[in-house]
């Protein structure tokens, strides 16, 4: 009897492993890899509830709050063509008017411009809502 380890080894040639990515393919990933950023349900409920406040938002902070909402709506259209929520109709109707609204400049009067936010606002917080409702992200917190 002969001890574990000390028996008879069959080898068969391996053939050496190569990279699926080149170099240039590599160093984009990890470009992408570091300037990613997370999902963040909480900020996203934050800016809308900044604009479907009773309180409209300052003329000067309306900017900076519809290029986060136009973040959000991507990010959310990006999570939920990943996953196919497509696939359900209102998640698909739902996706179609971010897409629009994303395209949409911010009218210059005021007024006009809250009209814009809120429904960006809307619009994010109804998807958010039925990408949780499909499965597609967990709830916001």
């Amino acid at each position: 009897m002969t001890a574990p380890g000390t028996g008879r080894r069959f080898t068969r040639p391996v053939r050496p492993w190569t990279p699926s990515l080149t170099r240039g393919e590599l160093a984009t990933v990890l470009n992408r890899l570091r300037s990613w950023n997370p999902f963040d349900g909480g900020t996203l409920l934050d800016d809308v509830a900044v604009v479907l406040d009773d309180v409209p938002p300052a003329e000067e902070a309306t900017e900076e709050i519809a290029e986060r909402l136009h973040g959000h709506l991507m990010r959310l259209v990006n999570i939920a063509v990943a996953a196919e929520a497509e696939r359900d109709p209102a998640a698909a109707q739902l996706i179609q008017h971010a897409r629009t609204l994303r395209g949409e400049d911010l009218p210059g009067d005021h007024g006009e411009a809250i009209v814009h936010l809120r429904r960006l606002g809307w619009t994010a917080n109804e998807l958010l809502e039925r990408l949780v409702a499909v499965r597609c992200l967990k709830e916001a917190e």
